[in-house]
């Protein structure tokens, strides 16, 4: 992963940050990778995370996944953390397995999946560090009781990614399914280079060993620096301008494949950051679907944003044909690759003619080597973040709230969370 922070500079953007400052904020950065090391080499909660490359044990998942190997179609059901890293990696890379990811509880959504796939050659991973989480664990009643009435034998098509205890745990011990352990001290969100983001990676034939192997190298780059690493010139110049009114930062990959990413990259930012009134607003975008749809707020609205564009350097290419269109004719000489390419690069300069902060992280291309390192490198970005913020980027007590009201609403318990629902104020507007 490399990184260009160029766009961001005080010179191009206003906000912009200086040489001099960054100068400056690199002391803190040091400071700051000098803890995120002491809490990687005493394994310490969420540092553990940038441990994944040399802790995940791909030869363990693949065992795990082998009965179920086989299958045509995978759901993954899970939320957030269980579910987004999976995904980013699936629909990144290309597979005959089709992976479809229970992440939500509509009715209709849910039910015009089951019915349209054969269960007969599917298979389920459920999910769950607890093994409590309602929407997960509701999804999953509703996938089995499928399963049954189609006449499979869903015990013999799940497999379960849990913690060491908990109702999950508890029924794959009693129905002897195949179950991977979620890492210990690895928030969901960051676990996208365990078991928890790379079984539907395993079941699909994708390589575990490359992932890994392009994180590692990604960790190798950690240095006290953030003119020495991409990830931490990165998650600084983030910090950075955030603290100087880009409030709100827009993640805008230009490969299609690449689109999920966003998503995990909103989970990553909004849960670790938003603390104690700090942290930016992530928001998802798409290059070239969204320069057509909200360039124009980024490059002439409220200077409050920090766009950042995820490309590749090469990639699978096609000739446009030509059209006896006179207009049109100049697309003739051109490829959708290089079409590609001038967009973005007109995008970029659009936002800096304009004085507004960009920043620009490149892959060589997408694979699973390349992914792993882009994986590896915003989480690493996100604790350093984290350090110079001064939150603690690996608890979610505002997540928390939520769950608790939501299993008290269905009767799940007793909490004070749930009593707050019905103090709502209204001010309703009818038909």
């Amino acid at each position: 992963m490399n990184v260009d922070i160029g766009n961001a500079l005080a010179s191009v953007a206003s906000p912009g940050v200086s040489r001099e400052s960054l100068e400056r904020l690199d002391d803190h950065v040091a400071a700051a990778h000098e803890r995120i090391e002491h809490g990687m080499e005493n394994r310490e909660h969420g540092y553990e995370a940038l441990n994944l490359p040399q802790r995940t044990d791909p030869d363990e998942i693949r065992a795990a996944v082998e009965p179920i190997a086989d299958a045509d179609v995978l759901f993954t059901v899970g939320i957030g953390g269980s579910s987004l890293g999976a995904a980013t990696i699936t629909n990144a890379l290309e597979s005959e397995t089709e992976t479809i990811f229970l992440d939500n509880v509509d009715p209709e959504w849910i039910t015009s999946h089951l019915e349209r796939v054969s269960l007969e050659n599917a298979a389920v991973n459920v999910v769950s560090r607890s093994g409590t989480t309602a929407e997960t664990l509701a999804n999953f009643l509703v996938v089995r009781e499928a399963f049954e009435s189609a006449g499979v034998d869903w015990t013999e098509r799940t497999i379960v990614t849990t913690g060491e205890a908990g109702p999950l745990r508890e029924l794959a011990d009693r129905h002897d399914l195949p179950a991977l352990k979620v890492p210990d001290g690895v928030p969901g969100r960051f676990s996208a280079l365990s078991a928890v983001g790379m079984v539907a990676a395993a079941v699909c034939g994708h390589d575990l060993e490359a992932l890994l192997a392009g994180a590692a190298a990604e960790r190798e780059t950690l240095t006290g620096s953030l003119f020495e690493c991409p990830a931490y010139a990165y998650g600084a110049t983030a910090y950075a301008l955030d603290e100087r009114g880009a409030g709100v930062n827009a993640m805008m990959p230009y490969a299609e494949s690449l689109e999920t990413s966003a998503e995990w990259f909103a989970q990553l930012w909004a849960e670790s950051l938003g603390k104690d009134d700090l942290g930016q607003t992530p928001v998802r975008a798409l290059g070239v679907t969204d320069q057509h749809s909200q360039l124009q707020l980024y490059r002439a609205g409220p200077r409050d944003k920090l766009v950042t564009f995820v490309t590749t350097q090469e990639g699978t290419d096609r000739q446009i044909p030509d059209t006896d269109v006179a207009e049109l004719s100049y697309l003739g000489d051109a490829t959708l690759g290089e079409l590609l390419a001038a967009e973005f690069e007109a995008t970029e300069a659009s936002l800096a003619a304009a004085g507004r902060p960009n920043v620009r992280i490149e892959i060589e291309h997408v694979d699973e080597y390349e992914l792993g390192g882009l994986l590896y490198g915003l989480e690493a970005a996100c604790v350093l973040a984290g350090e110079l913020y001064g939150v603690n980027t690996f608890e979610q007590p505002a997540v928390e709230w939520a769950k608790k009201a939501t299993r008290g609403l269905l009767g799940g318990g007793e909490f004070e969370e749930a009593e707050a629902v019905a103090d709502k104020t209204e001010l309703r507007v009818e038909r």
